[in-house]
């Protein structure tokens, strides 16, 4: 009969049903497990919302009053930004939603969708900036440079603000998402102050749809990594930074383990990793104190807090799964 185990502080032994290989099966959250939950940044997305939908509003309205499209494009960036946020702070929340009997590991993959909305949000908002800052070529327009300076570095001073309550948060993809979108909106609106001032010393026009296009390959750059990121994971990719050879490697030396197959590395959440796993291991007279040692090592070692290990003694014959390229 197979059998499992899933400790948090305390232990219980439940019985799986028989199992083809004979084997036992162990199910484990390691002590480090859940040092790695999303962290409480409720009052940072609340200040962050607040503060950047009231500067967006006035930010538009100075931008279309003052002929300003950098203005604009900076009030659209901010904008993306705050549906960013909103995006996910809702995920943080839905992450740390109870499992139920159909979605057995709650809403943890809000998340990454969140992140990955995220970033294709912000390419949407450089396309439209991008077609608009192109037609202004062909026709520039005068700007009111003084209040796109006023407002601009407004912006400074705000983005920067909430780009520091987010600094924190870095392990987390989503907190991560949140660090850059506020902190390259910094960058953007002193370029804004910056352009703004050569437009009125210089008189040359183009500067404004010109700082435009800077603004849109800022958003791409600061964007693109949290994109592919954000792809991996919803593709079950191993986490940036999990080496997965490191870690079969560190299980083929437990003690009595002789091979491991079917290793299987993933994101739960922006901030949760997971693994399954086949060992084949002859000799499993001490299994249980074996799988709580060897879910503790894979939480305190390589911060993966929810194992599924297999056990494997061989006696009917290769795992199915045993081929390389097996899934």
């Amino acid at each position: 009969m197979g059998q499992g185990e899933h400790h948090h502080g305390h232990e219980h032994d439940h019985d799986h049903g028989a199992h083809a290989h004979g084997a036992s099966h162990a199910h484990a959250h390691g002590p480090g497990g859940h040092s790695h939950a999303p962290k409480d940044f409720g009052r940072a997305f609340a200040i962050g919302v607040g503060l950047n939908f009231a500067f967006v509003l006035v930010e538009a309205g100075i931008g279309l009053w003052s002929g300003s499209l950098a203005l604009i494009a900076d009030a659209g960036h901010n904008l993306s930004d705050v549906l960013s946020l909103l995006l996910a702070w809702g995920a943080t929340i839905l992450a740390k939603s109870a499992p139920t009997s159909r979605r057995t590991y709650g809403l943890r993959k809000a998340t990454i969708l969140a992140s990955l909305a995220n970033a294709v949000l912000l390419l949407v908002a450089v396309g439209v900036i991008v077609s608009e800052a192109i037609h202004r070529f062909s026709e520039p327009a005068p700007i009111a440079t003084m209040p796109v300076m006023i407002v601009a570095a407004i912006g400074v001073v705000i983005n920067t603000a909430t780009a520091l309550m987010f600094m924190k948060g870095h392990e987390d993809l989503n907190i991560r998402g949140a660090f850059l979108h506020m902190a390259a909106d910094a960058a953007v609106s002193l370029a804004v102050v910056i352009g703004a001032g050569l437009i009125a010393l210089t008189s040359l026009y183009w500067i404004d749809p010109a700082l435009s296009l800077l603004i849109a390959a800022v958003i791409v750059i600061g964007t693109w990594g949290l994109l592919r990121d954000s792809v991996d994971l919803v593709l079950d990719a191993a986490p940036k930074g999990m080496d997965v050879e490191a870690v079969r490697a560190w299980l083929l030396t437990r003690p009595g383990v002789t091979e491991v197959h079917d290793l299987h590395i993933w994101a739960m959440s922006t901030t949760e990793v997971a693994l399954t796993a086949h060992l084949t291991r002859p000799s499993n007279d001490d299994g249980d104190a074996f799988l709580h040692a060897t879910c503790d090592g894979l939480a305190s070692k390589f911060s993966i807090g929810h194992a599924t290990l297999q056990i494997e003694v061989g006696e009917a014959g290769p795992c199915r799964l045993a081929h390389a390229h097996a899934i």
